[in-house]
């Protein structure tokens, strides 16, 4: 039997993707990737990933929330098109995100990141969906956050997961948190293998996302959610288990998860 995957973090709606759209579903579908979870970016793109994710139902599964560099001091205009855009569709999402903090770019949002943040996580919470968090130089605010926020029993995923084995079990202390397994594995220069050793192969889902940090081979070209099977492989070799191990159980924690 093939082994079957779940790509837990991709936006094969941006517009790198254009007319091939469709296309790359197809062909993470046929290179053993049957579901896909698109997180939500801000309203620029929004109906681009529900229209494709209504052409591909039971394979596609969208989720709402504004990413952190999308946040600016208008970020509450952000929060209320989401809100009228639940309240206007009936389509099903699975996550809130993904949201976050991203101090990487500027820190002149980062009040605002914060409370944007605090008020999704309450969504979230409301409406009993997992988090798909977004993390890039803003480990300790975010771990304050969560703590803060530890009555909303969260549950949900770090994206891109680059911390240290301390952040996994400080994470873990917080609630039933995942980390999500890309591109980044397997480059040459990376440190996450060694991390990745002294962590549970049931706490970890795996993701591109695509278009960005193409794993190898392909690093340097687009990413897609076909590529999955390189990053499952490169974790095979890292846990020291097989590739039908790290397919079965990745995919039934993505399942278990997003509930899909």
């Amino acid at each position: 039997m093939d082994n079957i995957y779940i790509d837990t973090h991709t936006h094969l709606y941006d517009e790198a993707f254009d007319s091939e759209a469709d296309a790359s579903v197809e062909r993470a579908i046929l290179a053993g990737v049957r579901k896909m979870v698109f997180p939500d970016i801000d309203s620029t793109t929004r109906e681009k990933m529900f229209s494709l994710s209504r052409r591909h139902p039971g394979k596609v599964f969208p989720c709402l929330g504004i990413h952190p560099t999308s946040i600016t001091a208008s970020f509450r205009d952000e929060l209320d098109r989401i809100e009228d855009f639940r309240s206007c569709n009936e389509d099903r999402i699975y996550a809130v995100g993904e949201v976050g903090m991203d101090l990487y770019w500027s820190r002149e949002f980062e009040k605002e990141q914060e409370e944007a943040l605090r008020i999704q996580l309450e969504w979230a919470s409301s409406w009993n969906l997992p988090v798909i968090i977004h993390s890039r130089d803003a480990t300790g605010p975010l771990l304050r956050i969560l703590k803060d926020c530890g009555n909303l029993s969260l549950r949900g995923v770090f994206h891109a997961f680059s911390g240290s084995e301390e952040t996994f079990r400080e994470l873990s202390r917080l609630g039933e948190w995942y980390i999500g397994i890309g591109g980044v594995l397997t480059f040459k220069n990376s440190n996450l293998g060694e991390t990745l050793k002294k962590i549970p192969l049931d706490k970890m889902i795996l993701e591109t996302d695509s278009p960005y940090l193409t794993p190898v081979p392909f690093r340097g070209k687009r990413n897609e959610s076909s590529y999955i099977p390189y990053i499952a492989q490169k974790l095979a070799e890292v846990k020291g288990c097989s590739l039908e191990e790290i397919a079965k159980t990745t995919t039934s924690n993505a399942e278990k998860l997003f509930g899909i």
